[in-house]
């Protein structure tokens, strides 16, 4: 099968309500640009009618494929899922909400060719339809983004963007499991350009990144690509020790000239000081030792439940998920495809075990020196009579 050259990676959650609306004005919009392109859906452990809705999608748009995740493995995880799996010369990505227009992947695609850039970010210029406390809580984060991570980081722009080939394999190199890639895209160092757009309203459903998810991604952005917090408590324990140190020369002069007056007000607010201080610091430090113990543990961030291409003869390995065939449903046995296309996994009988396996298939076949020609022709025909014996 030959890769396409777009391949547009939607992560969804519970996105019953917004995936008809989704699919038809997405079409409309590849549809129109006459080039190969396959969609991407990354079902990240629905629990509501997403995976029946999608199936029903496929049926009718031979170019959307479907990826579903085991378990609710969080927005980033469920990117990273996608980005492996993409076959695309050409990635984008874009949420399911429709709060970022699909039209602006046809102008992102135009800007990439005639700019000749790696990637292609969407910023938001208008967010007009957001809250007054999202637009201030988001201003905030990529300011300090910014200020921290580097000036690379485009303000405004979330998880909307083009990528090459080239910029899509690098990340999928990249060792941590917790991106954030609104940062790990830019801090590649990849040539760039912006598209600008106004941000819409949710097409249907509640939003699935409230204010804990928001303070998540501003932690693992912080310990991720910043090491100013653990600078941060270097200066707050050295303004520490400085103050106790002024406060000891006080307590001294006052003993020795006799002013010492016992104060229970003062002695508790120096201890709990003192004791927030030391917390604070060791909060900091437990969110670089929670990362490396993580990192150390090497868990998968997500877990492949089934493929739509895999159910079509194609079978791309995922490095996240270890050897080819872990994780995967029925490992151990051939999938094949049922009739809604769900990649239900058979038993492996004699009628299904690869050719090459001594014993099974062709005569000869997996024996070094005894190839025939044509076995794979004849392996076919025998698995069609096989098929058609009562």
């Amino acid at each position: 099968m030959q890769d396409p050259l777009l391949s547009v990676v939607i992560p969804a959650y519970d996105e019953e309500a917004v995936i008809p609306l989704m699919a038809a004005r997405l079409r409309l919009v590849l549809d129109a640009l006459s080039v190969s392109y396959e969609v991407l859906v990354v079902d990240d452990g629905s629990s509501d009618g997403t995976p029946v809705i999608l199936q029903r999608e496929r049926r009718t748009w031979p170019e959307l494929r479907v990826v579903r995740l085991r378990a609710n493995a969080g927005h980033q995880a469920a990117l990273s899922a996608g980005l492996v799996r993409a076959r695309g010369a050409w990635i984008a990505t874009i949420d399911a909400d429709l709060q970022d227009p699909p039209e602006t992947i046809a102008e992102m695609l135009d800007v990439a060719r005639e700019e000749q850039v790696d990637v292609v970010y969407g910023v938001r210029s208008d967010r007009s339809t957001d809250s007054r406390f999202k637009r201030l809580t988001a201003g905030a984060y990529y300011r300090l983004m910014r200020r921290l991570a580097g000036d690379h980081v485009p303000s405004e722009a979330g998880d909307f963007r083009l990528m090459s080939r080239a910029t899509v394999d690098a990340v999928n190199q990249l060792p941590e499991h917790n991106r954030v890639f609104r940062l790990v895209v830019p801090a590649l160092g990849f040539p760039g350009a912006q598209v600008t757009y106004r941000r819409q309203e949710r097409a249907a459903g509640d939003t699935k990144y409230p204010l804990s998810r928001m303070v998540r991604l501003t932690v693992d952005s912080l310990t991720g690509f910043s090491v100013a917090p653990l600078r941060m408590a270097t200066w707050f324990g050295l303004g520490g020790a400085l103050t106790t140190l002024i406060l000891l020369g006080g307590a001294l002069a006052a003993w020795i000239t006799g002013h010492t007056v016992p104060g229970w007000t003062s002695t508790f607010v120096a201890v709990a000081a003192v004791g927030a201080l030391q917390l604070l610091c060791l909060g900091m430090l437990g969110e670089y030792v929670g990362r490396l113990y993580t990192q150390m543990q090497g868990r998968p961030s997500y877990h492949i439940a089934s493929d739509s291409l895999d159910t079509n003869g194609s079978n791309r390995h995922d490095p996240e998920q270890g050897p080819p065939g872990q994780n995967e449903p029925g490992h151990g046995a051939r999938k094949r495809s049922g009739a809604d296309g769900s990649g239900a996994a058979a038993p492996e009988t004699a009628r299904g075990r690869d050719a090459d396996t001594p014993g099974t298939g062709t005569p000869g076949a997996g024996i070094p020196g005894t190839e025939t020609p044509g076995a794979g022709t004849l392996r076919i025909e025998w698995l069609n009579q096989q098929d058609d014996a009562p």
